[in-house]
């Protein structure tokens, strides 16, 4: 006798409608990065929008509010990138908290490099949000920052990092990936992407690790 999966055509049914739902979210927003790229915030109309999203304005408001939601949507979804990202990415390196922490800023790296345009946008035009909007993007930012934080904090606890305000050096090594994107301009002839995270690596770690423990690290030293 054949097993039944116990899932039945409602469920079948609700689990396409979700997946409909995010892919004409995802349309909506990656057009919206395209569209404020060009024109900015406060000059892109919802028209111009629709046309770029090749839907209508109509289905637009319907996962959306108005502009400011959309705008929010286009900030949260890259702040969701990096949290689902990182973990992944620093679990495979292992126990060690340093090559964790390596792992999550090289993986950081690549997500701003995959999403160069949003990374951009979100320093424009974050100051746009209401209150509510940006009181949300900071808690993001810290639920985002938490893995490198608590590698670094290990890494302290270890005796492999000294002790320093863990806080500000996660926080310096976001602002570092994201100047990928910021001055890629400037950078980008020089580096390819893996290189600009060796070096920025070098330059965090070297005044990160405990000198006597620098041989064991040296892969990342250079």
């Amino acid at each position: 006798m054949a097993r039944t999966t116990g899932i039945g055509p409602a469920a079948v049914d609700e689990a396409v409608r979700a997946v409909r739902v995010s892919s004409r979210r995802r349309q909506i927003l990656d057009a919206a990065v395209r569209v404020m790229e060009r024109t900015g915030f406060h000059q892109m109309s919802m028209q111009a929008l629709a046309d770029e999203a090749q839907v209508s304005v109509g289905l637009i408001y319907k996962y959306f509010g108005g502009k400011e939601d959309v705008l929010l949507g286009t900030i949260v979804g890259i702040l969701d990138a990096f949290q689902d990202m990182l973990e992944p990415a620093m679990a495979g390196a292992g126990d060690d908290p340093v090559e964790r922490f390596a792992a999550g800023f090289r993986r950081y790296i690549e997500i701003v490099d995959e999403n160069l345009d949003a990374v951009v946008l979100t320093y424009r035009e974050s100051r746009t949000l209401t209150p509510a909007g940006r009181a949300r993007i900071k808690e993001l930012e810290i639920s985002t920052a938490a893995p490198l934080r608590d590698a670094l904090a290990d890494a302290i606890r270890a005796g492999t990092v000294g002790d320093v305000d863990v806080d500000l050096v996660t926080f310096d090594a976001m602002m570092l990936a994201h100047a990928w994107a910021l001055k890629r301009w400037h950078f980008s002839p020089r580096w390819e992407l893996g290189d600009y995270g060796a070096a920025q690596l070098r330059l965090l770690l070297g005044g990160l690790i405990v000198p006597e423990h620098a041989p064991r690290y040296a892969h990342l030293l250079g």
